[in-house]
């Protein structure tokens, strides 16, 4: 019985490894990507039945983590031949002559010495670019994380579901806790990128992080920290922090009940305590400052237990007390400032430290912020759509704009935070006054966030629906002609980033798409000559361009990108203590065009045929470089795609509004160029037509 017992148990065990073994090698296969749409290779086709046959038809959410296979280290030479490429349409003769010999220097002394450290790296690590991704990109950055590198979601467009403040933020946060729960019991349905492809990884883990998560400050590095379960979330209104418990006995309170205590928090009528209005200020500012006086002051007594409270929530929820949203007597204005309130707000009424910050305003309008550091932006628009429809469509509001159910009168009130502040004069040193330090933290934000200049607009002539019947990829039109807004706004190309996804490999987070390529500033030229002649050619550069980005963003994805690469072969050489002239100079150059598509992942919950003015906004990020753009978009439905342009006013030669009507005007060039017939030589010979006109 005992041989039996171990036989079959090992029997089990190997029949577990062989079919994980058998998965990663199955998910290794990214052909099918590169394949002409309609045109599968019988390769592909055994693949998917293979797949089928060996994954599940109900995968829970961290089924497929241990079977996806590991981003694959690129070959040196391979990533130095893409770069040259890519840099290529943005140097002179004599600047990619310089760049072409430090790139062959670098190859032949010191590359294959650091890419054998990265590879002995790549054998025992999940992922050889996420946890230095993570470290240096994001968490040891001494500047603020407000506006540099969280960013928000909008609520929908045309549609406020309710005008009572309270009852929408009772149904949000109702509508997010179930999300929770699915993400705890791993019922959330999987995001695939192909019909055959099950789920993957990168969103599952990062989904772990998503709740109870807060990025806490130190002096060199901030920290990650993690807590798995919280019953409470944390408020904050006009200037005072409560604790909101929204369980009981076990059972999650009613999006009625939430509602309730929400309401007793917008009625309490008690001012906030010396120092705790702006507090938030110190999350909005540089972080040592934080991190000094989060050690002197509270990390101990009243003040440890409140901040606790706050950096063990759930999620953080601002009560606003303005009215944002698109209605009104200057949409365009309206939507703009609804960004920057988004973006930024008046710089201490969120909480920039936790995952997701919730922000509900007078009117019912709702929105996002986002800290970025703990997961990429597919993540949260999964869990921002997901709570959007919830809130919408399966929860629901009474006739009034009320949340539905019922209340138990019992409940006790939300818990007012405490803290105990110094005041000014019993402090003697200026570095270890908090008063001082919030002022100081206050002054640096509003500094930065005056100086965000932020546009957002629809576009409505046409969508994707018009695009595929021209048979263009929708992203690869929308980055061409961010190309040509560009030219026309700067009269130069410059180096572009376009995040992509590394979903493919097991935590995979993201890879940069550098658009800018040969082939998409051949197509601007010949447009911009602005002859009729040269319509056909064109049409075929902009052909080449397009399956050009395409390929690049493909290659993105499974994992023979660029800029990943580079970065990590430059931290492993700052580990050996080594300099490598080409490293340094590639990781300083600035991506003056900055952008990102957010995606639509869960179509089967917004019915917009039937429910047409259930349009999301989407989201946006501020610049990436002091002199250039950040771009976001989202592709609604099939005819209109929302922009959100953001830029600094302390830049002369950049204005978020005239790039964005550049964005417009290219658009409708482009779509003009390629729904044109082509001229007939039989019609004599072209005449010069203007660049308008073309």
């Amino acid at each position: 019985m005992v041989s039996a017992l171990v036989f079959s148990t090992l029997l089990w065990l190997s029949l577990i490894l062989a079919l994980r073994f058998c998965l990663k090698l199955l998910l290794s296969y990214h052909q099918w990507m590169f394949e002409q749409h309609g045109r599968v290779s019988n390769t592909t086709k055994v693949w998917v039945t293979l797949l089928r046959l060996l994954s599940g038809r109900k995968p829970l959410l961290y089924s497929y983590q241990t079977s996806l296979p590991h981003l694959p280290v690129p070959a040196v030479r391979d990533t130095l031949t893409r770069y040259l490429e890519s840099v290529r349409p943005l140097l002179t003769d004599l600047e990619y002559k310089r760049m072409t010999d430090l790139a062959n220097e670098f190859e032949s002394s010191l590359g294959n010495r650091l890419q054998r450290y990265l590879k002995l790296k790549a054998l025992w690590a999940t992922n050889y670019v996420s946890d230095w991704w993570e470290e240096y990109i994001y968490l040891r950055g001494r500047g603020p994380i407000m506006v540099n590198s969280n960013y928000y979601g909008m609520d929908f467009l045309y549609v406020t579901p309710t005008s009572v403040q309270a009852a929408r933020a009772g149904n949000t946060i109702t509508a997010l806790l179930l999300y929770r729960r699915m993400v705890n019991r791993e019922e959330l349905t999987p995001v695939r990128l192909h019909e055959a492809f099950p789920h993957l990884c990168a969103s599952s883990a990062q989904c772990e992080r998503m709740f109870n998560t807060t990025r806490t400050p130190g002096v060199e590095t901030d920290v990650l920290q993690h807590w798995q379960d919280s019953e409470f979330v944390a408020v904050y209104s006009r200037g005072r922090y409560y604790r909101l418990w929204v369980y009981r006995a076990g059972r999650l309170l009613s999006a009625r009940e939430i509602e309730h205590q929400i309401q007793w928090i917008l009625d309490d009528p008690s001012p906030p305590l010396p120092g705790e209005e702006k507090l938030g200020a110190l999350t909005a500012g540089d972080r040592v400052p934080w991190a000094q006086i989060r050690k002197e002051h509270f990390s101990s007594g009243v003040n440890k237990r409140s901040l606790d409270i706050i950096e063990k929530a759930a999620f953080f929820v601002t009560l606003d007390d303005e009215a944002q949203g698109m209605k009104g007597d200057d949409p365009t204005g309206n939507l703009d400032r609804y960004a920057k309130s988004l973006l930024h707000g008046k710089c201490y009424d969120r909480w920039f430290d936790k995952s997701f910050s919730i922000v509900i305003y007078k009117n019912g309008k709702s929105g996002l912020n986002a800290e970025h550091s703990w997961a990429d932006a597919p993540t949260v628009a999964h869990l921002w759509e997901y709570t959007l429809a919830t809130d919408a469509f399966q929860l629901g509001y009474t006739e009034d704009g009320h949340c539905k159910g019922e209340v138990e009168r019992s409940l006790p009130p939300p818990h007012r935070l405490s803290w105990e502040i110094p005041s000014e004069s019993t402090t003697v040193y200026v570095h270890t006054n908090v008063h001082a330090m919030i002022s100081f933290s206050l002054t640096v934000a509003k500094a930065l966030a005056d100086d965000v200049d932020c546009h957002v607009f629809p576009f409505r002539d046409f969508g994707k629906g018009k695009i595929k019947k021209l048979r263009v990829s929708p992203d690869a039109f929308i980055q061409i002609s961010l190309q040509l807004a560009y030219f026309r706004d700067r009269g130069s190309f410059c180096l572009t980033y376009e995040a992509s996804m590394t979903r493919l490999f097991r935590e995979g987070r993201t890879e940069t798409v550098r658009s800018c390529s040969n082939q998409s500033c051949a197509f601007v030229k010949a447009l911009e000559g602005g002859e009729v002649t040269l319509l056909p050619q064109c049409k075929r550069l902009f052909r080449q361009a397009s399956e050009k980005h395409q390929n690049l963003y493909r290659m993105a994805m499974t994992g023979a990108g660029i800029d990943r690469h580079l970065f990590c072969l430059y931290v492993v050489s700052k580990y050996l203590g080594v300099d490598s002239p080409f490293l340094k100079e590639v990781l300083s150059e600035p991506w003056c065009l900055s952008t990102s598509q957010t995606p639509v992942q869960q179509m089967e919950l917004f019915d917009l045929k039937n429910h047409p003015d259930f349009v999301s906004l989407g989201g946006g990020f501020g610049p990436v470089a002091d002199d250039g753009y950040g771009v976001s978009y989202i592709i609604v439905g099939e005819d209109m795609i929302n922009f959100h342009v953001s830029s600094k006013h302390s830049c002369g030669e950049t204005d978020s509004h005239r790039f964005g009507a550049q964005i417009a005007k290219a658009l409708q060039d482009i779509m003009a160029v390629l729904s044109a017939d082509t001229p007939s030589s039989s019609k004599g010979p072209a005449q010069p037509q203007s660049k308008k006109l073309l």
